[in-house]
C-alpha cells in the first residue's frame, strides 16, 4: 500500500492524470492488446479528467485502445438526466478524447433486468482481460462506488438500495427534493474493484480525512469498505493535505518522506 501526500486537490487530479496516461503508454496497448480503466464519477476525479482530456490535446496519450468500465449508476434515470453517471462521464470525459463508444462501458440503470445487467457487466470485464487499473473515490463514511457501510467485501456488481444518509446527501444534486433522489443504484462490487490488478483511490478535502485513516490505519471493516484495500497487493491512495487532518503524525512523515520514491511513478522514462 501506498500513501501519496500532495498539497492540494488540484494536484491530486494532475498527479492522478500523470499516472494513468503513464500507465497507458507504457502498456502500449493495441488493437490486439486494451489497457482495461476502471473509473469513477463524482467532484474528486473531474480534475483528473479535466487533465486527462489536456494531455490527450497535447498529444501525449490516446484512449484509442482504452477499454473503460464505470463503477456504478442509477437506477431509473434517464442517461441524457444531468445526474446520470453515462451524461457525467460523456460530457466530462469520453466526448473530448479519441475512444471509441463501443469500448465504454457504463451500467444500465434502465435495464429490463437489472439483475442480468449486473451479471453482464461482470462478464464483459473478464472478457476484456480484467481491469488493469481502477481509480475509485470515497465518501466521507468510507464507502466506495455505492458500497455502503456494512457492504460485503467480496461484493459483485448488483443492484444497491441506498442508505438514507446517501440519499439525503445526494438531494443537493436534485434540486434538495428528496422525491427526485433515485432510490437504488447499479453498483460494482468490493470484490470486483480488488479483482483489478491495481487500484488508485482518490481522497480530498478535511471531510474526508477520518474515512483516510479508517483506510490506513486501522483494521479491514465491513464498516468502512474502502479498508478493504490494504489487503489489495497494489493499492495506491492519493491525497491532499486536507485528507491527512485525522492521520497520525508519524504516519504522514513516513509517506512524505517516500515522495522521492513516489514522485518517480508519474516521471518520463
Amino acid at each position: 500500500m501506498k500513501l501519496v501526500i500532495l498539497d492540494s486537490a488540484d494536484y491530486v487530479g494532475e498527479w492522478s492524470a500523470r499516472y494513468v496516461m503513464k500507465r497507458i503508454n507504457a502498456f502500449k496497448p493495441g488493437p490486439d492488446r486494451y489497457f482495461v480503466l476502471g473509473l469513477p464519477t463524482g467532484s474528486t476525479p473531474l480534475s483528473m479528467y479535466r487533465k486527462l482530456i489536456q494531455f490527450h490535446k497535447e498529444g501525449k496519450v490516446s484512449f484509442k485502445f482504452v477499454k473503460t468500465f464505470n463503477m456504478d449508476e442509477y437506477v431509473g434515470l434517464p442517461r441524457d438526466h444531468e445526474e446520470s453517471y453515462h451524461y457525467y462521464m460523456w460530457n466530462n470525459f469520453f466526448k473530448h478524447i479519441d475512444i471509441d463508444p463501443k469500448n465504454v462501458h457504463v451500467l444500465d440503470g434502465n435495464a429490463t433486468d437489472l439483475a442480468a445487467e449486473c451479471l453482464d457487466f461482470e462478464n464483459k470485464i473478464q472478457e476484456a482481460g480484467g481491469v488493469e487499473l481502477f481509480v475509485g473515490g470515497i465518501g466521507p463514511d468510507g464507502h466506495i462506488a455505492f458500497n455502503e457501510p456494512g457492504s460485503s467485501l467480496v461484493s459483485r456488481t448488483r443492484v444497491k438500495s441506498l442508505a438514507q444518509d446517501t440519499l439525503e446527501a445526494n438531494a443537493r444534486f436534485f434540486g434538495n427534493d428528496m422525491s427526485k433522489v433515485p432510490k437504488q443504484a447499479l453498483t460494482v462490487g468490493v470484490g470486483t474493484v480488488m479483482d483489478a490488478r491495481e487500484v488508485m483511490i482518490l481522497i480530498t478535502g478535511a471531510h474526508k480525512s477520518f474515512a483516510l485513516y479508517k483506510a490506513i490505519e486501522e483494521g479491514v471493516n465491513h464498516m468502512w469498505t474502502v479498508s478493504a484495500f490494504q489487503q489489495h497487493p497494489n493499492t495506491l491512495f492519493v491525497c491532499d493535505e486536507d485528507a491527512t487532518l485525522e492521520l497520525r503524525v508519524k504516519t504522514v512523515k513516513y509517506f512524505k518522506s517516500l515522495m522521492n520514491v513516489h514522485s518517480k511513478l508519474i516521471e518520463d522514462d
